[in-house]
């Protein structure tokens, strides 16, 4: 228990031979149930987890037969936590990247009911250019960039953070089957509790990197797999939160802008059709061009404000 509230670690697991144990002995004593997702390893990860669960009795394994990435296995731990009635749910991965001594700053804001969800921040660090690879630094946060828009959690930044605490009325409100199933769970979740209005907040730590960790994370898959899924979500949430749970405005400002940028790409093909081919700037379709561009990108920035105000109170 801590502050009178009983704490699940929800931790997934795929081929994490070489760190799980070492993981599992320094989760601090006062959490309740550490529930170990094993996703299909194939090495010798859930030999490994069925010898330590003979000798903790926090320990419940729960045996993917099937592969379902890091979001399937979340969302088997989640509904066990919500199950269970957990009041609060904390995600650690198996690889040893996340410090357990964090443990007290993500769960002090949810325990306190100040707000329903937290997750660390390693962007803001001092240390964070120097010790996160390069790569996975810049697409974190162009990443996070795309995530503040699709999510409208404006205050939020390194979104591919997986050290997290939820609150018990966030695990019964979403709907665990319906979340991403891959690399782009906590990207998706994001989405999923700004529909239901919860409130999030950073927690900024250190960056843990090289400490024996084997990433499973494959940079030419995300690349394009989790903006697509971002721009969908980002439609999703519109649908869900302004249209059919409330009303706002700011879809119409959103729809316009995007109608004016698409309508100017036919006028911006046409009008370098007639200055390569013929020597001659149209200047009706120049003009219609630039106007299209500039109320778009207008439009949408609106759209953009109101979505940041109708927030502003979730942090």
């Amino acid at each position: 228990m801590y502050k009178d509230k009983s704490v699940s670690v929800i931790i997934p697991c795929f081929n994490e031979e070489n760190q799980i144990a070492s993981v599992i002995k320094t989760i601090p004593a006062f959490v309740d149930k550490i529930v170990v997702i094993d996703d299909n390893s194939k090495d010798k990860t859930l030999e490994i987890l069925k010898k330590l669960q003979t000798s903790n009795d926090k320990i419940i394994l729960i045996e993917n037969k099937k592969n379902q990435g890091v979001g399937g296995s979340m969302a088997s731990g989640y509904k066990w936590s919500r199950d269970n009635n957990i009041d609060l749910a904390v995600r650690m991965d198996g690889d040893g990247q996340m410090d357990p001594a964090h443990l007290p700053l993500l769960l002090d804001p949810v325990t306190s009911g100040e707000v329903d969800y937290t997750k660390t921040n390693r962007l803001l660090s001092g240390n964070a250019f120097n010790k996160i690879p390069f790569s996975r630094y810049f697409g974190n946060a162009i990443l996070s960039m795309l995530t503040k828009i699709a999510s409208g959690y404006w205050h939020i930044a390194d979104s591919q953070s997986g050290y997290t605490a939820i609150n018990k009325k966030a695990l019964r409100l979403i709907n665990w089957d319906k979340m991403y199933k891959k690399y782009g769970q906590p990207n998706d979740l994001l989405v999923l509790l700004n529909i239901y209005n919860l409130k999030v907040r950073d927690i900024y730590t250190e960056p843990l990197y090289d400490i024996g960790e084997n990433s499973k994370l494959s940079i030419p898959r995300v690349i394009f797999a989790i903006p697509f899924l971002l721009f969908r979500r980002f439609l999703y949430r519109l649908k869900e939160k302004y249209i059919i749970r409330d009303f706002h405005p700011l879809v119409f400002f959103y729809a316009s802008g995007f109608l004016l940028l698409l309508l100017s790409i036919p006028l911006l093909v046409r009008f370098i059709y007639f200055w390569i081919s013929v020597d001659n700037i149209p200047k009706i379709n120049f003009l219609a061009w630039m106007l299209c561009v500039i109320i778009g990108i207008q439009f949408i920035l609106f759209a953009m404000w109101f979505d940041m105000e109708s927030n502003k109170d979730l942090k």
